[in-house]
């Protein structure tokens, strides 16, 4: 048994740290390819360069305001009244509420769009008795209603600007190979907490530096679900809104540039959207992620290297589709990491050659730090100080590995999986999102596995400390804070649920 282990240990962490490495090495040539790019450093292109002026209201063409909706009763109301207020002609734009809701949530959107329809506004109700297809189902059915050429997408949770048409629609027109305009994620609730802050601090690295960069690298990108405008012509290209993966997104924006389209990501248009505040919601969200980022590698990336495209943008796409492949690797990593140093103190671990081959890992840690360092510095004046998150940042990314583990088998097994809505809150925050409707008060099972972890990596903390294994300590350090954050936070979120006054139905 001991001889097993003396074999399987070491081979196993050092798989997962190869895998790591390959994953950061890849963040690092997108962040060095951001610091070479003097465009880049010098901040957004102007999103009016090269623009058509279009100062008829004729001139401008029918779009289409898609807002799927799924039990939103919080913030639909303040969805519809800001698509309504988008400044574009009105004989020109169409605004569908896409609506699979059980609750309140339909009444409360029948009663707004009737508002506006009385005053005027293109405005319709599109309400499902079923989900099928879900998110996709949705987008389908109202496609196949839609009277406009271009098609805007909205989340519930997200509030565009007046300007957000008259800024993105005039890239159509510099270019007719043109299928998707992606405008960049704000945040509307960043600074409400601790968890929500180390989000914004995540989703700025893809905006600033993943999107940014493949876009100016001439490499895949990606439409992010919401905050984007389609040709339509595009989408039926394509194939249309396929539900047969969980990132429906994802999955039409590579089969769109497989068939030639071009994408544009517009950093100098900012969308804010609500960041989940608990912890039950942002695990939910991030495990349909991974889960449906993973169906779609399974099902693209033979496609992707069946294709004409070059070898840069091959291998750029695989990196992007099998992202959450990264987070069995961190799992296992997690699991070896102390075991190795105490088999190593009790002489029956590898030797010194093998450890300094191990630390050339560290070149995957200063892909991953220095793609955040940019988007800091990109995106906001007092960078220096939200660098200060990167720690608890890495943390929480270790803390979910679990989570996004079980998504990724499930995938792998092609366990069918329900599209589970990420509860938006909205409303008077100072009330305490606990209080909402969709405030959810169980605990996952997957939390008393993620507390076993936390125990496991504390100790495993203990001896990498006791072994006078310095080096060791921060990787170690990282595990057991990431776990320990995560089945905390759960509880505490969960308690405040629980000892919250019941909101009304």
């Amino acid at each position: 048994m001991l001889a097993t282990l003396e074999v399987a240990i070491p081979a196993l962490y050092a798989i997962a740290i190869v895998v790591l490495t390959a994953y950061g090495g890849n963040l690092l040539w997108l962040a060095l390819f951001h610091a070479n790019d003097e465009r880049l450093l010098d901040g957004p292109v102007p999103d009016h360069d090269a623009l058509p002026e279009m100062a008829d209201d004729q001139d401008w063409p029918v779009v289409t305001v898609q807002l799927p909706l799924y039990n939103e009763a919080e913030v639909a109301h303040r969805l519809i009244d800001a698509c309504v207020d988008l400044d574009y002609p009105r004989d020109k734009l169409e605004i569908q509420v896409l609506d699979d809701s059980t609750d309140a949530t339909s009444e409360r959107v029948e009663e707004r769009v009737e508002h506006w329809q009385a005053q005027g506004v293109d405005v319709v109700h599109i309400h499902r008795d079923d989900r099928t297809g879900y998110k996709a189902g949705a987008l389908a059915n109202g496609l196949r209603l839609a009277r406009g050429d271009y098609v805007a997408i909205f989340d519930a949770d997200f509030v565009p600007d007046s300007d957000f048409l008259r800024r993105m629609i005039p890239y159509f027109f510099a270019d007719d190979d043109l299928g998707m305009v992606q405008a960049r994620w704000g945040h509307l609730n960043q600074e409400d907490s601790l968890l929500t802050q180390v989000q914004a601090f995540g989703l700025d690295a893809h905006f600033a530096i993943e999107q940014h960069v493949r876009k100016r690298a001439d490499c895949f990108m990606n439409f992010n679900g919401t905050a984007g405008i389609w040709r339509r012509d595009c989408i039926e290209d394509a194939g249309g809104w396929e539900h047969d993966t969980l990132t429906e997104d994802l999955d039409l924006s590579y089969r769109a540039q497989l068939r030639g389209w071009d994408f544009k990501y517009v950093p100098s248009v900012e969308v804010p959207a609500e960041l989940p505040p608990d912890m039950n919601a942002l695990r939910s969200q991030q495990f349909r992620w991974a889960k449906g980022g993973v169906e779609t590698a399974l099902k693209l990336t033979d496609r992707l290297w069946g294709s004409d495209e070059s070898l840069r943008v091959k291998l750029e796409g695989t990196f992007h589709l099998t992202a959450h492949f990264s987070f069995p690797f961190i799992l296992l990593a997690a699991l070896t990491h102390a075991p190795l140093l105490l088999m190593k103190a009790l002489g029956h671990g590898p030797g010194e050659i093998y450890f300094a081959v191990m630390g050339f890992g560290l070149f995957g840690f200063v892909g991953f730090f220095l793609a955040q360092l940019f988007a800091q510095r990109e995106l906001y004046p007092d960078w220096g100080r939200r660098l200060r998150l990167f720690p608890v940042f890495m943390a929480g990314t270790m803390g979910l590995s679990l989570s996004n583990t079980n998504a990724f088998w499930q995938a792998l097994l092609g366990t069918d999986t329900a599209f589970i809505r990420t509860p938006k809150y909205g409303g008077d925050r100072s009330e305490g999102w606990w209080q909402s409707r969709y405030a959810m008060a169980e605990l996952p099972s997957v939390v008393w596995w993620e507390a076993l972890l936390a125990v496991y990596c504390t100790i495993g903390l203990g001896v990498v400390v006791a072994l006078g294994e310095w080096a060791a300590i921060p990787f170690q350090a990282l595990f057991a804070a990431g776990f320990v954050l995560v089945t905390v936070s759960n509880f505490n979120q969960v308690f405040a649920v629980r000892q919250a006054t019941p909101a009304q139905p």
